[in-house]
């Protein structure tokens, strides 16, 4: 099972910029300049999330929003998936630390970073506002 130290020394070989700002919760942040990556170590898991975006106050007509999420999540999310808690649209993904290894881990942080760059504006768009934090 990766441990907390395993995790970090993975953090580390990957050349990134991070902090751990809770015991086992990393803040990892992308060369982008994008939306921080929260890795969390909590076992049995390794959860990753990255805030994509508030969500309109108004959420009126966000029915194409939706759907298009949905459709993102089967199609071009290869880790994790588009979800929604208290306001918020997160990009998220959870990986077993039985059996998890650094090449893994890299693709994962890797995926969610793509999706989230390659989607925020059609998701901005399709939710009526323009920032995306």
């Amino acid at each position: 099972m990766v441990t907390r130290d395993d995790l970090e020394s993975y953090l580390i070989r990957m050349d990134a910029d991070f902090d751990e700002v809770d015991d086992g919760m990393f803040l990892v942040r992308t060369e982008n300049g994008g939306a921080p990556i929260v890795v969390h170590h909590s076992e049995p898991l390794l959860l990753v999330r990255m805030k994509v975006m508030d969500l309109p106050t108004d959420q009126q007509d966000l029915g194409g929003l939706y759907e298009t999420l949905l459709r993102l999540n089967a199609t071009d999310v290869i880790h994790g998936a588009y979800g929604i808690e208290a306001g918020e649209l997160i990009l998220s993904d959870t990986l077993q630390l039985g059996n998890l290894d650094f090449d893994e881990l890299q693709a994962s942080l890797e995926s969610v970073q793509l999706a989230a760059s390659s989607h925020v504006s059609r998701i901005q768009a399709l939710a009526g506002t323009r920032g995306g934090e």
